[in-house]
């Protein structure tokens, strides 16, 4: 008997948040036949390189979440709002709700809460009741009501304070190979001056594998209401 195949939708709060803290775990299932989408809530364009222009970078980071999302077998969606602008309102929860009806995710893949970073904290937040909304077939929107199972927060060096690993993830050489490939495809993540991104979620990628007794592993966090281990013995 085959195994149902998931659909993971990972909300970042910019373009490559996700792809970056997720990557390793995204690229996995893909290379099982799992579907995967990207949803970014803003471009990230703000971190735009010097000497460019704040429009031409939005496109190219836009082009990029494309790329590493076709990488994946994926698809990949930018929303406008612009970097630095996110705002905690219910026009974003209900796009966002909208997203989600239209996804149909099984697993749902977000940023934990943030001290550090107002996009990502504001992201958490969203996340969270967009996907109550979206579960809620009484909240009448164009499409029906779709509820995720499953809700998971990725680990970022930016949303560190209280983030504590509940679950290891791994994956293997394989998996790790096309998301060091497809994450490559984002400037900021190569060639940022400000923060060395590849070196240190590759390196993580291969800390929490050992942590896990496997070669590669991504950690996440779940929602408090969830942290249950149920058994009948000890």
């Amino acid at each position: 008997m085959n195994e149902q195949k998931l659909t993971i939708l990972a909300i970042g709060g910019h373009v490559g948040d996700m792809e970056l803290t997720a990557g390793g775990v995204l690229a996995s299932h893909s290379l099982k036949g799992d579907r995967i989408v990207t949803l970014a809530l803003t471009a990230g364009e703000r971190g735009v390189p010097a000497g460019r222009e704040v429009g031409e970078y939005r496109e190219q980071k836009v082009r990029e979440a494309k790329e590493f999302a076709g990488l994946l077998g994926g698809e990949a969606i930018v929303l406008d709002t612009p970097d630095g602008e996110l705002q905690d309102n219910e026009e974003n929860r209900l796009q966002v709700c909208d997203v989600i009806r239209a996804v149909k995710p099984n697993v749902i893949i977000t940023h934990f809460k943030s001290s550090m970073h107002k996009d990502h904290n504001t992201t958490h937040l969203i996340v969270n009741d967009a996907r109550y909304y979206a579960a809620l077939a009484p909240l009448k929107r164009e499409l029906p009501a779709h509820f995720a199972a499953k809700l998971y927060y990725a680990e970022n060096w930016e949303d560190a304070v209280d983030y504590k690993p509940y679950l290891y993830i791994d994956f293997d050489q394989a998996a790790f190979e096309l998301w060091e490939k497809a994450v490559s495809r984002h400037w900021f993540v190569t060639g940022s001056r400000s923060f060395p991104y590849l070196e240190y979620y590759k390196h993580l990628a291969r800390v929490r594998g050992i942590e896990a007794r496997k070669l590669y592993a991504e950690t996440f966090m779940i929602p408090p209401e969830t942290m249950r281990v149920r058994q009948s013995e000890l």
